[in-house]
């Protein structure tokens, strides 16, 4: 029976130190238009990436572009705004396209070598998150870590792949190719290190979404310390 009651216990913390340490995926958000002709290679990068175990690949389309003559389907304006955020948490002059932000923690041009080793690496200590689908509603699970600093918990779905003929701005005349293109942007709440858990009807989610992505940021915008992606379509 004390055999019985130790392999129990160490069966639970070994089942603890799994949740502590489940690997969480390297996060690129890349911020692009259709309207930039420097963009394209970054969208290629973006498909490249999202190919990789490891990493959660984002593009979020910025509307600023607009204004050369080509308007993006796919632009939304929380994407400019959340670009500005980073521009404020990353100290940097302006934003920019093509940007890549990795892991909400720094940035780069995209269209290059992704600098350092994090994308496809994980990161030991993420967050624990678990995404499934149950009576037409997307069940969000996030696990305890305590001695967590406040997080909002943020849900982003994207459509995987488009093609778009440009007849209008500095991309006039080519076909591009646009890759996990983020459709809708949603914070849920806020995690403090509790187990929490979220339900999301699939019908909130744009029709041409076919794909979630979880991901648990700190306040503020600052390091994402948890992803997840699920398919809803």
């Amino acid at each position: 029976m004390i055999m019985r009651s130790a392999l129990i216990a160490c069966s639970l913390m070994l089942l603890t130190a799994a949740a502590w340490g489940q690997s969480s995926p390297t996060v690129v958000e890349l911020y692009t238009s259709e309207g930039c002709s420097s963009c394209p290679p970054a969208e290629a990068q973006i498909g490249e990436l999202s190919r990789q175990d490891g990493v959660i690949a984002l593009a979020f389309h910025v509307d600023y572009w607009d204004s050369l003559g080509w308007k993006d389907r796919f632009e939304l304006p929380v994407a400019v705004a959340r670009q500005k955020q980073y521009a404020q948490r990353l100290h940097l002059a302006s934003i920019y396209t093509p940007q890549l932000v990795i892991d909400g923690a720094r940035d780069q041009v995209g269209g290059g070598k992704l600098a350092g080793t994090g994308a496809g690496a994980g990161h030991a200590a993420g967050v624990p998150l678990d995404l499934a689908i149950n009576h037409n509603q997307l069940q969000i699970s996030v696990g305890a870590q305590p001695q967590t600093s406040a997080c909002d918990v943020l849900l982003v779905s994207y459509l995987p792949e488009a093609v778009s003929k440009v007849t209008r701005g500095e991309n006039a005349g080519r076909e591009l190719h646009d890759f996990n293109i983020v459709r809708s942007f949603t914070s849920l709440g806020s995690w403090q290190g509790q187990a929490h858990s979220f339900t999301v009807p699939l019908s909130s989610l744009p029709s041409d979404a076919t794909t979630v992505v979880v991901l648990v940021q700190q306040k503020d915008q600052g390091p994402i310390l948890g992803a997840a992606s699920h398919a809803v379509r």
